[in-house]
């Protein structure tokens, strides 16, 4: 056992060392991103968010999506039906904005997910005068510079789509929500310099002829997930993706144990069905390093309990776990020169990103037994059962 537990230590140790080298090398690029301008690509714009049921700050996430430093834009909000609670809303705000906004009224999606049914519908009704379409979700609050600076790297005719991430901020620093702002911030920061990035459908700009080469809306047939959709889609007709980390949307959340269970749980299954081979790697890690944790712990009680020598063995145990708060720490830094308008929320809950990093991959490894085992997610308290990347079920509730 002591063998397996020191190659398992050193397997870690390496790829903690690894992990650190990367958080240092996201730090000096988002360091030089954060002052970088605009650039001079002024494309008109269709802004496209589907809206689903009146969460907590959605009228204050609408109107930021109103007011961005950008003129040749418009908004485009879609809804699967005016029944959804949130659609008296919608219709005030698009009475009250200055911005053009469009409501486009989906209907029922069928054997696919309401979010993607809402945005082909959208799609569809923005006119051939949009030179590019941006994708936006209702729960986060983009800043006035945003739009701008997202358009930027499709002055580049080479790059597919320009995307960034979610940065989920504690809304009353509840443990889950903690715990779930740690949880995705690994995700955020997979994402860099390189050609395996990934669209995140919260916010992605792609040009319209692009949108079209790749067929994209043909690849959104029968899918729940928009976003891992449109990257296979780029990706096949080999068109790169280009993060934007300066960029990152501040989305306020605050979940319960039920609630991040739900999130996390969902979208490992997700990752499964649309990424196999990204889920099996990441399980293969996760798995890693949960060995070495609980054989170093048992080694240590042992020992302990025998009256052998025991504390050295404690202290390598944690080696692992320290290099993962040392990767936090680091995220956290570089998070703060990207999202200058949360520096005070960011610093207030820097626990977050830091002591609980050790605590991710534990639970990255539960949720990836989960997707193991199910196919059935509950997202916006619909029920769906994703058979294979193009075919969704919905279920009864």
């Amino acid at each position: 056992m002591i063998d397996l537990f020191y190659l398992l230590l050193i397997e870690q140790i390496l790829q903690g060392l690894y992990s650190l080298w990367q958080g240092i090398e996201w730090l000096r690029m988002a360091t030089r991103r954060a002052g970088l301008p605009a650039g001079f690509y002024t494309p008109r714009v269709a802004v496209i968010c589907p809206v689903k049921g009146l969460e907590t700050g959605l009228e204050e996430n609408l109107a930021a999506l109103t007011n961005f430093d950008y003129s040749q834009y418009e908004l485009f909000l879609s809804i699967a039906s005016a029944e959804d609670p949130a659609y008296k809303l919608l219709e005030r705000l698009a009475a009250n904005s200055k911005r053009p906004i469009h409501i486009i009224r989906a209907g029922r999606p069928k054997d696919c997910g309401e979010k993607v049914n809402n945005l082909r519908a959208a799609v569809e009704q923005v006119g051939r005068e949009f030179e590019v379409l941006v994708f936006v979700d209702s729960d986060g609050k983009p800043p006035r510079r945003w739009l701008a600076r997202t358009l930027a790297p499709l002055a580049d005719q080479r790059v597919g789509a320009a995307t960034t991430f979610r940065w989920l901020l504690p809304r009353r620093g509840g443990f889950w929500s903690a715990l779930a702002s740690a949880w995705n911030a690994t995700i955020a920061t997979y994402l860099g310099e390189h050609d395996h990035n990934f669209c995140w459908g919260g916010g992605v700009a792609i040009r319209r002829d692009r949108f079209e080469d790749a067929h994209v809306m043909e690849a959104w047939n029968g899918s729940v997930s928009d976003d891992y959709s449109m990257t296979d889609a780029l990706t096949r007709a080999g068109h790169p993706i280009a993060f934007v980390p300066e960029c990152l949307v501040a989305s306020p959340i605050e979940l319960t144990a039920s609630n991040f269970f739900e999130f996390t749980n969902r979208q490992l299954i997700i990752t499964r069905v649309y990424e196999p081979k990204l889920w099996m790697t990441a399980a293969l890690g996760n798995v890693f390093y949960g060995a070495v944790l609980l054989l170093g712990l048992v080694l240590f009680v042992s020992n302990w309990a025998a009256g052998l020598p025991s504390f050295q063995i404690l202290l390598l145990t944690l080696l692992p776990v320290i290099l993962c708060a040392g990767r936090g720490v680091l995220r956290l830094a570089a998070v703060i020169d990207l999202l200058p308008e949360s520096r005070d929320e960011l610093l207030a809950y820097g626990w977050a990103w830091t002591l609980l990093a050790p605590l991710v991959p534990p639970v990255y490894l539960y949720n990836t037994i989960v997707a193991a085992f199910t196919r059935t997610i509950t997202w916006r308290g619909i029920r769906y059962q994703l058979l294979s990347p193009r075919q969704t079920r919905i279920l009864p509730r």
